[in-house]
């Protein structure tokens, strides 16, 4: 790879973001997640979502074809479908038909689509994917499927409150594995939030990953009022010294090879702050199963609903502007262990990424790059 026009790109970013940043305005988002929704078959206990009342309203399929239909998602490079458990949507395959034609017209940049599930719905899970999968392969799109997992064995029935979940989780990866030979534009990987109960189990977990072949994202629990609602929950999930210790030693292992996440939490555990480049608000967003847009899914202040409000109006709103001019500087900011957002905000912020560039070479730039799927925002 030629590193030239990476390093331009990069270096024109750099000054785009700035002025951004100064003027309030938004990026062309790239990357949006979509919470179509707040059902969940687990009551895990690092998170309140499955408390959310039954008979909170959820966007029809048709309203979410229309959100993406908006000439706003025409440089739209990844698309993130989540929940609750998105598999309890029984038109999921049909939001997902939907998606692969807006390929042909509206979202013609998009390259990946991800759906995190916690794998319990094994049959539901292999059922829609039989049928995803070649319709995603015909359009172009990956199809990144990330399972939540928390522990090998028992322990992840004891944190997800779900029996037999263990069994049940390792047969739908067991089953999305077959499918790798025929479609290899399927990427598979798990999702692990550190608690303290689980702490002891992160070389376990890696192992399992390395034994079939997925990838990892390992990271400390969130506490957010907004996205898992569980502030309550702090107190429970609040890391001892010893704790703080097994993390660090399992994030120094070559174990944990997304090395540019690694360093962010290896200084989060050091000095009890994160600190790097955002760009939530700017090329990323969030919208709740009800159609609320926020600019960042941890923070508490939406911009309003797009199906009272055009998503254009709400994004470019003197509130988003306020937003985007404030973001780094709210307390969610400082304790934000979340890699996706590392992700969307890398490539456009441009500077700390070429500084990145700079000090660690080419050959292992090219790697964190190439592991971080970077290319498709550049």
């Amino acid at each position: 790879m030629n590193l030239a026009p990476l390093f331009f790109k990069l270096l024109r970013n750099g000054i785009r973001y700035r002025f951004y940043r100064f003027t309030g305005y938004p990026a062309r988002p790239q990357s949006l997640s979509i919470e179509i929704t707040r059902r969940c078959v687990a009551k895990c206990i690092m998170c309140n979502i499955w408390r959310t009342p039954p008979d909170t309203p959820e966007l029809s399929k048709e309203r979410w074809l229309e959100l993406l239909s908006s000439s706003l998602f025409q440089d739209l490079r990844e698309l993130d479908i989540t929940g609750g458990e998105p598999f309890l949507r029984e038109d999921l395959q049909e939001l997902l038909k939907g998606i692969c034609d807006l390929k042909i017209t509206n979202l013609r940049s998009l390259r990946s689509v991800a759906i995190t599930t916690n794998g319990f719905l094994t049959e539901r899970i292999a059922s829609v994917m039989r049928r995803a999968l070649p319709l995603m392969k015909d359009a172009g799109l990956e199809l990144v499927i990330v399972f939540a997992m928390d522990g090998v064995g028992a322990l992840h029935d004891e944190i997800r409150l779900v029996k037999n979940g263990w069994q049940k989780l390792d047969a739908s990866i067991q089953k999305m594995r077959e499918n790798r030979e025929t479609y290899d534009n399927l990427i598979i990987g798990l999702k692990t939030t550190v608690l303290p109960i689980n702490v002891n189990e992160l070389d376990g977990i890696a192992a399992y990953a390395d034994q079939n072949g997925l990838f990892t994202i390992i990271s400390p629990c969130i506490i957010t009022e907004n996205r898992y609602n569980n502030t309550g929950l702090k107190k429970d999930l609040q890391f001892g010294p010893e704790d703080l210790r097994r993390m660090k030693v399992f994030y120094e292992s070559p174990r944990f090879m997304w090395s540019y996440h690694r360093e962010m939490l290896l200084r989060f555990l050091q000095k009890g702050a994160i600190a790097k480049p955002c760009s939530a608000g700017f090329n990323y967003f969030f919208v709740r199963s009800t159609g609320d847009v926020y600019p960042c899914p941890l923070i508490k202040e939406g911009l309003g609903n797009f199906v009272k409000t055009p998503i254009e109006k709400l994004i470019g709103s003197l509130e988003a502007r306020h937003f985007r001019r404030k973001i780094g500087t709210y307390g969610e900011c400082r304790s934000c262990t979340e890699p996706g957002l590392e992700r969307y905000a890398l490539p456009l912020e441009g500077f700390h990424y070429l500084r990145l560039l700079l000090k660690m070479g080419r050959k292992r730039f090219l790697s964190l790059h190439q592991h971080m799927g970077l290319d498709k925002y550049l």
